[in-house]
């Protein structure tokens, strides 16, 4: 059964008729706020080539940074899920934040006391206005997935993703989990 309310916490995964389309076309998202007033998440599954010592020297290591979507991508965006670590994080959902403390970060990877698995960065997020994801969702550009393991979309695998998602809907999704991206060139 579809779900058409979204709510924080949930994941939004593209309809496969959404072609063409850089942003969103096969994405995932983690939807990490949505209220009255408009809707924010990041795309999990657009990895990006740069990595993060590129984008903030100060850090030694090379985490990988995906693309989080169009809005603000100049900022750097994370999601985590080690909060008794990372002063001032806000809760998503049971197990899985958002922000905190960049300096403290900074430190903590530095330090090796959290790694790729505890942490996940962005550039630039996926922000809906008010009643905006609601009407795509009407329009079915969007299928909400309530049932996956929050602690998994920080290890998420990059381009499979949506495939995965994809097929763990069955029925008439089944057939797109093995459709060339875009089906015109097949």
């Amino acid at each position: 059964m579809k779900v058409n309310v979204p709510k924080q916490g949930v994941l939004l995964i593209a309809e496969p008729s959404i072609i063409g389309d850089l942003s969103f076309n096969r994405s995932v998202i983690l939807l990490s706020h949505h209220s009255k007033t408009g809707s924010v998440g990041f795309i999990l599954n657009k990895l990006l080539s740069v990595t993060l010592n590129e984008l903030v020297p100060e850090i030694k290591v090379n985490f990988k940074i995906f693309n989080g979507g169009p809005v603000e991508q100049d900022n750097l965006y994370f999601i985590h899920k080690v909060p008794e670590l990372i002063p001032n994080s806000i809760r998503i959902e049971e197990g899985i934040f958002w922000g905190g403390s960049f300096e403290k970060i900074i430190t903590l990877i530095n330090e090796e006391e959290i790694n790729e698995a505890d942490i996940k960065f962005f550039l630039g997020y996926s922000g809906w206005d008010a009643q905006q994801l609601e009407d795509e969702l009407e329009k079915d550009t969007w299928v909400i997935n309530t049932d996956f393991n929050v602690k998994e979309v920080i290890s998420s695998p990059d381009a499979n993703y949506w495939k995965s998602e994809i097929k763990k809907l069955g029925g008439e999704y089944l057939i797109w989990s093995n459709a060339p991206e875009n089906p015109n060139l097949n």
